[in-house]
């Protein structure tokens, strides 16, 4: 009947000599969080406050509470960084959809659609107008977009670029297309010192440029895109859309996007996140009226197809039509 005391009594004695770490690592102060070395995520950008998403997200924590490290690259072009993004060399790039999008796509270029980023609210003052010179605006040689016909915009990237899209969807409530105008292709940070020297008659640009403009003098909107107008978003090589850590990037993006809502998109926080990511004064952001962002920031396959539309009829697109939804991850 004594047997079993001595078992027990000898099993206890054993105990200080078995492996500890097992039990260290099971135990790990009950916070079950992983302990593992975190992924890096190399993700191209052009900075703007429409992509507030990726800036909060890095900023807050949250892609290392997913496990990962963000290797932020900024590049003057996202068409010249989707190559990159095909062959591996890049993970993700935060751009616009441009017509060499569909036209790669439809070569083969081993890109997904992932994300959509920050969409026209329609209302004024909005961070994406088309500005005017206020050279015309005074003289009142241009008082409605219609009186733009044959003048000089302003786009980044041109015609085919994400710009191009958001500028036929501002002209085509006044019955414009961009056949109607002369497209220049600027970079953004050029704009406003071509609208003061006449360069160009008018721009359009995204926030906070559209602030910075109006705040020195330069320009004035006069129109500004429909609400839900939106042409950038997230586009990730397929070999890392296949991977658990794609998963993971998305989920920090969408928790930075929930802090965007409402008067998120205007706190303090956000804007001197802001601020450090797009190297715009705080005050200036103050000024700039936010994006609208989808909590699920979920492609808009309705979207991507009429600016598919919108490149084929000023012949950047040739061949048959890509089908959208091959095109998302």
């Amino acid at each position: 009947m004594h047997r079993p005391h001595r078992r027990r009594t000898a099993l206890l004695a054993l105990l200080p000599l078995l492996p500890v770490a097992p039990l260290l690592v099971a135990c790990d102060g009950g916070s079950g969080r992983d302990t593992a070395a975190p992924e890096t995520v190399r993700v191209a950008h052009m900075p703007s406050t429409i992509f507030a998403p990726l800036y909060l997200a890095d900023a807050k924590g949250y892609f290392a509470e997913e496990g990962i490290k963000i290797d932020l690259q900024k590049v003057k072009s996202g068409q010249d960084a989707m190559p990159l993004a095909a062959s591996g060399k890049l993970d993700a790039v935060v751009a616009g959809f441009s017509a060499g999008l569909f036209n790669a796509f439809s070569k083969g270029l081993e890109v997904k659609v992932a994300a959509s980023m920050g969409a026209s609210t329609g209302r004024t003052p909005s961070p994406t107008a088309l500005e005017v010179s206020r050279r015309l605006l005074d003289s009142e040689e241009v008082k409605r977009p219609e009186d733009l016909r044959g003048r000089r915009i302003a786009v980044a990237g041109g015609p085919g670029a994400a710009g191009g899209y958001q500028l036929a969807a501002t002209l085509r409530a006044s019955g414009l297309t961009l056949e109607d105008v002369k497209v220049v292709n600027l970079p953004v940070a050029d704009m406003k010192a071509a609208l003061a020297d006449g360069g160009i008659d008018a721009a359009l640009a995204p926030a906070p440029f559209t602030t910075a403009m109006e705040q020195s003098g330069v320009a004035g909107p006069v129109a500004v895109p429909p609400k839900g107008t939106s042409a950038t978003g997230v586009i990730f090589g397929s070999a890392f859309a296949d991977k658990p850590v794609a998963g993971k990037f998305l989920t920090a993006l969408r928790k930075a996007t929930a802090d965007l809502q409402g008067e998120g998109a205007t706190s303090d926080e956000t804007l001197r996140v802001l601020a450090e990511a797009t190297g715009q004064k705080p005050d200036v952001l103050r000024r700039t009226p936010p994006y609208q962002w989808d909590p699920r920031l979920a492609p808009d396959v309705e979207q991507l197809e009429r600016m598919q539309d919108v490149y084929r009829d000023t012949g950047l697109l040739k061949g048959d039509p890509v089908k959208v939804t091959d095109m998302i991850r």
